[in-house]
């Protein structure tokens, strides 16, 4: 079964045709809870329609349609590469480095134009010979080459941290889809079914079924208690 946002916004669509109970009243139940939710949301034919009816719950899980919807959760698309490592540029201290490789860029740029025009200008106004002219150039050059070295050095570590890091998110993300996905076709529950006891996957459990529940059991949908012995559970 869907969940409840799910199912409220199928309400309207969902053809019920044969069942004393609509999708709408279903969503409310569970959305109710406690021990007055059945005479709250229901009226007592409909109460007794949940209680099982053996020919509803054929009709439901036969192929006439699953009407009220599969039990499971729709799973969120996966994030692509390239949104996981954006994600992973937003890291505090990669955006430090790139404002610092920026601002390198910057500054080896205006000071190496700065440092060449003041050099301009002392080869058109000066009258006398300065042999060490030709090396102070060469320094300027050099000191411009190694500001821009600084900056790309930076900006190639970040890079590489950024891609390490999505490829890492991506491949954990991935053996995650796969290990849920197998836990869900592997996952069998026992439930009673045309006066039968069957073990199903769990995402095959239509409305109508009774879960048989043991020790330790996590269940596998929402539904109306029937009968316990010492029942406890926690909601997690």
């Amino acid at each position: 079964m869907p969940t409840r946002d799910s199912l409220a916004v199928e309400s309207t669509s969902v053809n019920t045709k044969g069942f004393d109970v609509s999708l709408k009243e279903l969503c409310q139940l569970m959305d109710m809870r406690g021990p007055n939710a059945l005479e709250k949301a229901f009226v007592p034919k409909s109460r007794q329609t949940l209680l099982v009816d053996c020919q509803i719950v054929q009709q439901n899980w036969k192929g006439e349609g699953n009407v009220f919807g599969r039990n499971e959760i729709p799973p969120l698309p996966p994030k692509s590469f390239i949104r996981l490592a954006w994600e992973a540029l937003q890291d505090v201290t990669l955006i430090i480095l790139l404002i610092a490789a920026i601002i390198s860029f910057c500054i080896s740029f205006y000071t190496g134009n700065t440092s060449k025009n003041n050099l301009n200008n002392l080869k058109t106004t000066t009258t006398t010979i300065i042999p060490d002219l030709n090396n102070t150039n060469k320094e300027v050059i050099n000191d411009e080459h190694a500001g821009r070295i600084e900056g790309v050095a930076i900006l190639i570590a970040v890079i590489v941290v950024v891609l390490v890091t999505a490829l890492n998110d991506w491949s954990k993300e991935k053996q995650f889809r796969g290990l849920q996905s197998k836990i869900e076709t592997e996952h069998k529950f026992s439930v009673i079914r045309d006066s039968k006891p069957v073990d199903i996957v769990i995402n095959e459990i239509v409305v109508g079924d009774i879960c048989r529940v043991k020790y330790g059991d996590l269940l596998p949908a929402d539904g109306i208690l029937l009968q316990s012995n010492d029942l406890k559970a926690r909601r997690n």
